[in-house]
C-alpha cells in the first residue's frame, strides 16, 4: 500500500513559482513511476508531467516543458514539482499518481493523492 499526500499549492501571481510536493509512505514507492496530473474547473484530468523510479527519465506535456521540473528523493519518499513562470491557465488542483506502470500509463495509476489546488492570478 501506498499513501499519498500533496502539498505546495497556494495563490501566486503570474509569472510567479511554486514548489509542489508529493510525500508517500510504503516501502515501495522508491520503486514506482510518479506522474503529476492536473484538472481545472469543468475540464478533464490531464497528465503534466513523470519521473520514474531511478530519476534518470522524465516526461512533461508540452504545455509546460520548460517551465517545470519533476525531481524525486526516494531517500525521503518525495517527489517534487518546480513550477515557474506560472500563468492563469496553469490554475488547476494538481495530483500525483504512483505505480508500476510506464510514464504514459500513469493515469491508471492504484494510487492517487489528494490533491492540492494552485491559482493564478492574472
Amino acid at each position: 500500500q501506498v499513501q499519498l499526500v500533496e502539498s505546495g499549492g497556494g495563490l501566486v501571481q503570474a509569472g510567479g513559482s511554486l514548489r509542489l510536493s508529493c510525500a508517500a509512505s510504503g516501502r515501495t514507492f522508491s520503486s514506482y513511476a510518479v506522474g503529476w496530473f492536473r484538472q481545472a474547473p469543468g475540464k478533464e484530468r490531464e497528465f503534466v508531467a513523470a519521473i520514474n523510479w531511478s530519476g534518470s527519465t522524465t516526461y512533461y506535456t508540452d504545455s509546460v516543458k520548460g517551465r517545470f521540473t519533476i525531481s524525486r528523493d526516494n531517500a525521503k519518499n518525495t517527489v517534487h514539482l518546480q513550477m515557474n513562470s506560472l500563468t492563469p491557465e496553469d490554475t488547476a488542483v494538481y495530483y500525483c499518481a504512483a505505480g508500476d506502470l510506464p510514464l504514459l500509463h500513469l493515469w491508471k495509476s492504484t494510487y492517487w493523492g489528494q490533491g492540492t489546488q494552485v491559482t493564478v492570478s492574472s
